[in-house]
């Protein structure tokens, strides 16, 4: 009877997760998504208490507890700045629990003498090989975006090669651990590798690149799951694994395609690394930056008709987004069209100023795309730029010697009048120069985000 109730509970739960994954495509409707996807799980935990296997409690429940309170805690207290961290993290303990429940129903196994086939050992290994790549992967892309390490590649010499001759033994050490499951020995060394191939892999990609990676580690825990999934014969798991799989992966292609990079080059090309080397060949324009202030900038914008604004990671760092949509709301009282433009992989994972804007409650309508909105800077007066840096750099598009050459960028530059907040004239995340700081239609205000956008407002009000 509880196994009958067990498979329409999952049934149930896999079709939340597929409406919820449908609806998280959508700003307006992913609130409802996350809901809906949330409730499945909590189904699908619930029915798998009742399994018949289940001996004690008393661990389990103390296990969910514990989890539910430190994730209620980290959610609550993250802040937006922060959230690439979290998800690495949740990709990471993702890719962590995976290997662990894979590796201990092999020991299970072994303990009470079966001899599992490949059917239950192929997943085994799969499950711990991608779960420890995952694990450690996420941990040092956390380390990179929390600047715990460098954010700029980490290169040696004949690294390519080392990386394949690891990935080739662990492969080869699967293939021995499902011809003598028996031997734990195997299991851990295919961890062992896993773990130091997935830093290995990590470590040479530059911090220009964490989105496509913190998407494709995220594909990589669900794969992990699935396998893990197949290992235990839990039909929700292997549902839920792939769907996330499936996801990550089309959104890292994404990503890819707003780099106008392939995946290969993300993951071995080290971009970054000759940033300092480059500098002098990305600043083309050898232009002086012309410094303004908050009423040089209001003069314009009583002037203007039309303003883009264009977020970046700076304006989540200074947590200027309120401030921000009070100054477009400011700006249209007084009969000015505003927008805001958005590049896929503007901030440090995907979606980042889209999540951050719809928090200050930024009408959705008003969030235009990179492909939709180029097409509107020739006729626009004037693009506010918040801190984005490399989605800006217009040798993207016309110097063929800058690491980021062919990159799809927000054209700002064709904007009539082009205002950049901006702490300083440093590069940005890529470590790449922008020449669009020196060009004659560009008025720089240095200053920290939230702090000169209140005082954009206050000037705005003065007039």
């Amino acid at each position: 009877m509880f196994e009958s109730i067990s498979a329409y509970a999952y049934l149930v739960a896999s079709a939340l997760f597929i409406l919820g994954l449908k609806r998280l495509g959508s700003p307006r409707t992913a609130p409802q998504g996350n809901v809906m996807a949330a409730g499945g799980m909590l189904i699908a935990i619930v029915a798998t208490l009742f399994h018949q296997d289940i001996v004690r409690y008393e661990g389990i429940i103390a296990g969910i507890l514990l989890g539910s309170i430190i994730g209620a805690a980290t959610a609550y207290r993250v802040q937006m700045t922060a959230m690439p961290q979290m998800v690495a993290i949740f990709n990471g303990l993702g890719g962590a629990a995976s290997a662990l429940v894979a590796a201990s129903e092999l020991t299970r196994l072994n303990m009470a003498g079966a001899n599992p086939d490949a059917f239950i050992t192929v997943p085994i290994a799969l499950g711990c090989l991608i779960g420890a790549v995952t694990l450690t992967g996420s941990l040092i892309a956390f380390a990179k975006l929390q600047e715990i390490i460098s954010g700029s590649p980490i290169l040696f010499p004949l690294q390519n090669g080392l990386n394949l001759l690891i990935a080739v033994g662990v492969l080869g050490l699967s293939v021995l651990l499902v011809m003598d499951p028996s031997d734990p020995r195997l299991l851990w060394s295919i961890v062992g590798l896993a773990a130091f191939l997935g830093i290995l892999l990590v470590i040479p990609i530059g911090g220009a690149d964490m989105p496509v990676v913190i998407s494709l580690l995220n594909s990589y825990s669900g794969l992990a799951a699935c396998a893990t999934g197949f290992v235990i014969q839990n039909q929700v798991l292997i549902i839920s694994g792939s769907l996330v799989g499936a996801s990550g992966l089309i959104l890292t292609q994404i990503m890819c395609r707003a780099m106008n990079r392939s995946l290969a080059n993300v993951l071995f090309g080290g971009f970054g690394a000759t940033a300092a080397n480059t500098a002098i060949a990305t600043s083309a324009s050898g232009g002086i930056a012309k410094s303004g202030t908050p009423d040089d900038a209001a003069a314009i914008f009583d002037a203007a008709r039309s303003v883009i604004i264009v977020p970046g990671y700076g304006l989540a760092v200074a947590q200027a987004q309120h401030a921000v949509r009070d100054l477009g709301d400011m700006l249209e009282a007084r009969g000015i069209e505003v927008t805001y433009a958005i590049h896929p992989v503007a901030g440090r994972m995907p979606g980042h100023m889209n999540v951050l804007l719809a928090e200050a409650d930024v009408p959705y309508e008003k969030l235009v795309e990179m492909e939709r909105i180029n097409s509107s800077f020739p006729r626009t007066d004037v693009a506010l730029v918040i801190g984005a840096n490399d989605v800006t750099n217009p040798d993207a598009r016309e110097n063929p010697g800058s690491p980021i050459y062919g990159m799809p960028i927000l054209e700002v530059d064709k904007a009539k009048t082009v205002m950049v907040i901006k702490r300083s004239m440093s590069p940005g995340f890529a470590g790449i120069e922008n020449p669009l700081f020196t060009m004659p239609q560009t008025i720089m205000l240095f200053g920290d985000g939230k702090s000169m956008v209140e005082s954009l407002i206050s000037a705005v009000k003065e007039l």
